[in-house]
């Protein structure tokens, strides 16, 4: 799985990164994250507000920090 966390760095971008690292860990899922934080290919996606989720190129969350269940449905979802 491709996991991809679309933010400039702002906070709210690094406490995704963080949650969906804990997650991934806790699930022991194989995937593959990556940050993506060039405002061009944020914008790629049609993303306009970050934090944003993208699973296997499939933008799945945006402006938002969700609470771990909901994550956890998210990515075993597009698994």
């Amino acid at each position: 799985m491709l996991v991809k966390i679309l933010g400039t760095g702002c906070p709210n971008c690094l406490k995704l990164e963080k949650v969906v690292r804990e997650v991934i860990a806790d699930l022991h899922l194989e995937a593959i994250v990556e940050k993506v934080t060039k405002i061009d290919e944020i914008m790629d996606y049609g993303v306009m507000m970050t934090p944003a989720l993208v699973v296997n190129e499939d933008v799945v969350l945006i402006g938002k920090i969700p609470a771990k269940k909901k994550l956890e449905k998210i990515l075993t979802n597009k698994l």
